[in-house]
């Protein structure tokens, strides 16, 4: 049997009996797969992990915390034996074979009847590598075969095409805070497989260089008429492409539902007909501190923290943002597109009870090769953007978490 390669097969194991035996780290890695097929999942084993206890608490397995015994195997379809126990596995090995139940041993592969394929999943799509040649099987070299197969199917550097009608729509796409590294692999692939890209100007920009010369590439920050005909013309450009039957990807910078308008492009499309999804992104409000070395909680300094826009000043009629109140709060404050407002923003938090010495970093450019730090408080801030000539885009982040990690300025 050990001359001849494993004949693959694809195990459809919902509502059947499945026994592992033993509960320590093979079982904590394996039983999550197990448990996604749906199956009845029984585990034997006096201890069990944390997590593997977790699993039993929350009823997605049963338990039985006691030693392997004979007939354990009796109506299972398919085993995992992953004890430290010699004698237990090759007993329970034994029954499986007489039981005719697929068997697979962590300890022993050869005394096995199955063996784990390294898997892993990208969009509908599970790839199963197992090594051919019985007498060299290399676990790593499987592995890295795996991870290069699913790596390549989830950001489109594998181009897999979909020979089936594609059903036409739009998906609003997450693109991180600028560093194309930190865009989600599901909106990579998305983005790979697109007829349609609208970019924003804040988007990962590296990525579009990669897309196929096909790809109609509309620059959003381009279109006419102002920031209000701007959005509208977005809109339009959006239900005109995938009325067409074109798969379009609306790539914006952050996440789309953080001051991204990507509600009202939903919206829009809902009163259109036109299907779409949304793909979260990395907020920059979060990503852009963390890569200027700032954390935005911090125990003993921060149990909270809050984002704000600062496109409208905190004495401007439109302003929706309860300046005072903020003003109060002990954790982090971030600020996005504040940058030309800082300074009134400053004043307003200090005259509603902020201390003048409360640390202040802008982080412009973030997580990008010109990323840039300045630190002030709120008394010098207005001063130290205008002598620092710190531009958009910029996040602000004021509070106590800015002096605890180590300072970097311009």
């Amino acid at each position: 049997m050990a001359e001849h390669p494993a004949y693959p097969v694809g195990l459809r194991l919902t509502g059947r009996r499945v026994v592992v035996i033993g509960g320590g780290q093979v079982a904590q890695r394996r039983l999550p797969a197990l448990i996604a097929a749906g199956a009845d999942v029984l585990l034997v084993s006096p201890e069990a992990t944390p997590s593997v206890e977790a699993m039993a608490d929350a009823g997605e397995i049963t338990w039985e915390r006691r030693v392997y015994t004979l007939g354990d195997l009796a109506d299972a379809w398919y085993a995992l034996i992953a004890t430290s126990d010699p004698d237990a596995n090759a007993a329970a090995s034994a029954e499986a074979e007489r039981h005719r139940v697929w068997c697979v041993r962590s300890d022993n592969a050869d005394a096995a009847t199955a063996w784990t394929p390294a898997t892993g999943h990208s969009e509908g799509v599970t790839v199963a590598v197992l090594t051919t040649d019985a007498k060299g099987r290399d676990p790593r070299h499987t592995a890295a075969v795996r991870d290069a197969v699913v790596e390549g199917l989830r950001d489109g550097t594998l181009v897999a095409p979909h020979h089936r009608t594609r059903t036409a729509g739009v998906a609003l796409v997450g693109g991180g805070p600028g560093d194309p590294d930190l865009i989600t692999v599901r909106g990579r692939r998305l983005l790979a497989e697109a007829d349609v890209v609208i970019a924003d100007r804040l988007g990962p920009r590296d990525l579009l260089a990669e897309l196929p010369p096909h790809v109609e590439v509309i620059d959003a920050a381009k279109i006419p008429y102002g920031r209000y005909m701007a959005q509208e013309a977005i809109n339009n450009a959006l239900i005109e492409h995938a009325r067409q039957g074109k798969s379009v990807v609306r790539l914006k910078g952050g996440d789309p539902y953080v001051f991204g308008r990507g509600m009202e492009e939903l919206q829009a499309l809902a009163e259109a007909g036109i299907a779409c999804t949304v793909v979260p992104g990395i907020s920059s409000s979060i990503s852009v501190p963390g890569a200027a070395g700032i954390p935005v909680t911090h125990r003993g300094v921060a149990h909270e923290f809050t984002v704000v826009s600062g496109h409208v000043a905190p004495d401007d009629e439109r302003s929706l943002v309860d300046w005072p109140s903020l003003a109060k709060l002990t954790g982090t404050l971030v600020v996005l597109m504040g940058v030309d407002k800082i300074g009134k923003i400053a004043e307003t938090l200090i005259a509603h009870g902020k201390p003048a010495d409360t640390p202040v970093a802008l982080v412009q450019e973030g997580t990008t090769a010109a990323q840039r730090r300045v630190d002030a408080t709120l008394e010098t801030v207005a001063e130290t953007v205008r002598t620092q000539e710190v531009r958009p885009p910029a996040v602000i982040v004021i509070g106590e978490v800015v002096a605890i990690g180590p300072r970097t300025s311009a």
